[in-house]
């Protein structure tokens, strides 16, 4: 993944930074989880993720405990995912991914986002093409296991990359084969801090520290909205 790789790892440790911003976010992803596979970790993978994940965050146990009872409720039953495309500043590609109750008012902060930040939304399905959808599993690496024979063990699940950096693995696959490389990692007794599906660009582009400065502003906008839950750029 190379300097693209290092990009979004810098990014998201700037993003997730602010827990005021994080702590919402996750909770709904918490939501959704519970809502599609049920509430019980130990039945519903996809849940006990999205859990590990918010406890990596320091997450409050109350406050996960609440997401998950949101699930049966009306304020779930009406959250949708929901993707827009654009161009930031300098021409950079971007994919927004939100979940949201209201996709009017979503599609209205986002379009005013973009346009107070020298960028405009795309028609859907414009940039997209661009862009991989990947499942990333973040692991410990604590020594407790050997990386090279746990990438052995995931090519016949579907994995596509494994990546080293310092205390963390990161394994890519395609998003068809979250379920398999979540399975092989179960049976290994092995517990990612994080999982979820991403969006990779397929053929990251150089910028300036200038014009990454410019795409910044236009991203940190973008998650200050509650129903933004990640945005993606190709950036290299």
């Amino acid at each position: 993944m190379g300097r693209a790789f290092e990009y979004r790892k810098a990014a998201k440790e700037k993003r997730w930074a602010n827990m005021s911003r994080v702590f919402p976010k996750l909770a709904k992803i918490i939501t959704m989880a519970a809502k599609e596979g049920g509430g019980d970790p130990a039945l519903n993978p996809k849940l006990r993720t999205a859990i590990l994940t918010a406890k990596a965050q320091n997450m409050p146990k109350d406050n996960i405990e609440a997401a998950i009872k949101r699930a049966s409720g009306k304020e779930a039953a009406s959250i949708e995912i929901v993707t827009y495309e654009g161009k930031g500043p300098r021409g950079v590609m971007m994919i927004v991914e939100c979940a949201t109750d209201n996709p009017t008012r979503t599609v209205a902060n986002v379009k005013i986002a973009f346009a107070k930040n020298g960028g405009q939304l795309a028609q859907p399905g414009s940039l997209s093409f661009m862009f991989s959808r990947k499942a990333v599993f973040e692991i410990e690496n604590d020594g407790s296991f050997d990386a090279d024979a746990l990438e052995l063990s995931l090519i016949d699940a579907g994995l596509e990359e494994l990546e080293i950096d310092g205390d963390t693995i990161y394994v890519y696959a395609p998003y068809s084969d979250f379920g398999s490389i979540a399975k092989a990692l179960e049976d290994q007794k092995i517990e990612p801090k994080s999982a979820n599906l991403q969006y990779i660009p397929n053929s990251p582009q150089e910028f300036s520290e200038e014009a990454i400065a410019e795409i910044d502003k236009l991203v940190d906008r973008l998650e200050e909205d509650d129903d933004v839950q990640a945005v993606y750029t190709n950036i290299a």
